[in-house]
């Protein structure tokens, strides 16, 4: 029998805080780049701009909007917060809303935020060994509600996309803050 198959997989490899090997792209999340994302923004001006709030090794193996392809990534929330608002992911929905994604725990302790394309949303507690489906038409975003940091794999379609410009236009309906040394969820 015949088949197509790509070039040989590299050596990657990964553990509880890092993706390595060729070709690994890293991106950094700055408070200069989530001032937006923050609903109290006096308290975001006044922190260090170039202070890490979020760290993403990723493995694209195949050309982006490659039909049928995966990519793969692990993500890492440093503990902190803006306000009482806990550090968190900038959340989106997919450019192609249809598509799904996976998420697993790997280490720390936080809130993964649901929300559908009506503002309805609820939370799920990511930590070490769980497990999550995203389905299509679910903006999703993370919370490190810990003291340590979070770190999270991630495998989404390599057509997906990434649909920020919403999430930055309206925000996610709700958040997730600390008060009195306890966790809330506030419903915008």
């Amino acid at each position: 029998m015949d088949f197509k198959y790509g070039n040989p997989t590299p050596e990657i490899v990964f553990d509880a805080k890092n993706l390595s090997g060729k070709p690994i792209e890293k991106i950094e999340r700055k408070i200069m780049d989530l001032n937006m994302i923050f609903k109290d923004k006096g308290a975001s001006e006044t922190m260090d701009q170039n202070q890490i709030v979020y760290e993403v090794d990723c493995y694209f193996p195949v050309e982006n909007d490659t039909e049928g392809g995966l990519f793969f990534g692990i993500t890492r929330i440093k503990p902190g917060k803006v306000g009482d608002e806990y550090f968190m992911t900038k959340g989106h929905f997919h450019s192609n809303r249809d598509r799904g994604e996976f998420y697993w725990g790997l280490e720390g302790e936080g809130q993964l935020l649901l929300m559908d394309e009506k503002r309805r949303a609820r939370t799920e507690v990511i930590k070490k060994g769980s497990v999550h489906y995203i389905p299509g038409y679910i903006a999703h975003r993370v919370v490190n509600t810990g003291d340590t940091e979070l770190s999270f794999g991630a495998c989404w379609p390599s057509d997906a996309g990434h649909d920020y410009a919403s999430i930055e236009e309206k925000g996610f309906s709700i958040r997730i803050v600390q008060k009195n040394g306890e966790q809330h969820i506030i419903k915008e």
